[in-house]
């Protein structure tokens, strides 16, 4: 089956204090190529030598009249009528904030040992982020970071990208608009960064401590530790409201509630060891959470406001990124051991539609191209980066990168804000 994707940007138009109504939709000129106009381009060279496969004809830079209208940050959530839990990321609902900064792919070459059980990498190149153009899929840059750069990480203002480069204690700032790093800020066991939806905190996984860890958005200084009841506690999303997180811990298996404001512990829940939950994400309903269950290959749904298990997804083995699409509709999610996508429509509670990486791979963490044509995710395990066409998953092209590729962003991105991660926009 194929999946449903956004083709155009919303153009919306906000009464004086009323609700967002939303008007047709006008694509902007130089997207990307429709799929019956796509043929090969040129060949990207990268680093180690090594060439990705076809590459499709850049399209022009993202431009759009919902930019001029764009919704300030905590405005009332009237867009949740365009696109429920993702109402404000729709194609063309690019911030002021973004605008100038060059849409690039930010790639955080980790160098970790190979994930279950296979054996590390080879490949020399680690400890790095590698720059990518999505237009033409050539590597444009390439720097030092620091030890086990995970994740890099929009800030909550989209003016600044966060790499974490855990084993070296340090957040790694990179300027958007120029995609060159900046002084490094010491930070305890980076393992995954988030922000609180006022933008008010910096919320760090000390994932080796077990551990969150507030900061000063801004400067990055510690303002509280929390010690939690679980092992390798790492990913996390936030309420529809803000009022409370949910937290996942992949060594114990356990998922934990907080409140945002005070940090208390809300309510735990208890997946079982040998699940190895991963990426957390609200649904387009803004009450269901869905969990990537590594070991179980799918998704556990559970209901936010009762910390009650209410279904089951099966997807595919290694379960591990959860990615909406751009109308917020579907939830593509990376089955790391089956080297496919799952394409899952939250509706319907069931995968809707499977796309697998030729000759096999290890799609992990990455985000939707703005336009939502495109995927993008690290191969973890294959050191490259994999592309699919969202209207029907067949793969574009597949780049060779540096060793274990983790958290990669997509930037910029439609949204109001930055939650963290690789890109969770509001």
């Amino acid at each position: 089956m194929r999946a449903r994707h956004v083709r155009t940007g919303l153009l919306c138009s906000l009464a004086l204090g009323a609700a967002l109504t939303a008007l047709a939709v006008a694509p902007s000129s130089g997207m990307f190529r429709a799929v019956s106009d796509r043929r090969p381009g040129p060949v990207a060279q990268a680093p180690t030598g090594l060439t990705p496969t076809q590459v499709p004809m850049g399209p022009g830079d993202l431009v759009s009249a919902a930019q001029r209208l764009f919704t300030p940050p905590m405005a009332p959530r009237a867009g949740a009528a365009l696109g429920g839990t993702y109402g404000f990321t729709l194609a063309g609902m690019l911030s002021p904030a973004v605008q100038g900064d060059p849409q690039l792919v930010y790639v955080p070459n980790s160098g970790e040992p190979g994930m279950h059980g296979m054996a590390p990498s080879r490949n020399p190149d680690r400890d790095t982020v590698t720059v990518i153009d999505p237009k033409t899929f050539k590597v444009v840059g390439h720097f030092k970071v620091g030890k086990l750069p995970q994740h890099v990480t929009p800030s909550w203002d989209m003016k600044t990208l966060w790499v974490d480069a855990s084993g070296s204690d340090r957040l790694v700032p990179i300027d958007p608009r120029t995609a060159k790093p900046g002084k490094p800020v010491e930070v305890d066991a980076p393992y995954n960064l988030y922000f609180t939806p006022d933008g008010d905190a910096a919320v760090v996984m000390a994932e080796r401590h077990n551990r969150i860890d507030l900061y000063d958005p801004h400067t990055m200084k510690l303002r509280k530790a929390v010690k939690v009841p679980c092992q390798g506690v790492n990913h996390a999303d936030f309420s529809s409201d803000g009022s409370y997180f949910i937290a996942t811990c992949e060594f114990s298996g356990d998922v934990l509630k907080y409140d945002t404001k005070s940090m208390r512990l809300l309510d735990r829940m208890e997946l079982g060891r040998a699940v190895m939950p991963q990426d957390i994400r609200l649904g387009p309903d803004g009450r269901t959470f869905y969990i990537a269950a590594l070991n179980d290959a799918g998704l556990v749904a559970i209901d936010g406001a009762t910390m009650r298990r209410v279904g089951y997804i099966h997807t595919g083995a290694g379960a591990h990124g959860i990615h909406p699409s751009r109308d917020g509709q579907l939830l593509y999610v990376s089955n790391r051991d089956a080297g496919s996508v799952s394409v899952v429509d939250p509706r319907a509670g069931k995968s809707v539609a499977t796309w697998t990486i030729p000759g096999g791979g290890s799609p992990d963490m990455g985000g939707v191209s703005a336009d939502g044509r495109q995927l993008w995710l690290s191969g973890r395990d294959n050191d490259e980066v994999y592309v699919f066409d969202t209207s029907d998953g067949h793969l574009l092209a597949r780049i060779p990168v540096g060793a274990n590729p983790h958290g990669l962003a997509f930037f910029p991105q439609p949204g109001r804000y930055s939650l963290g991660h690789t890109g969770n926009y509001r």
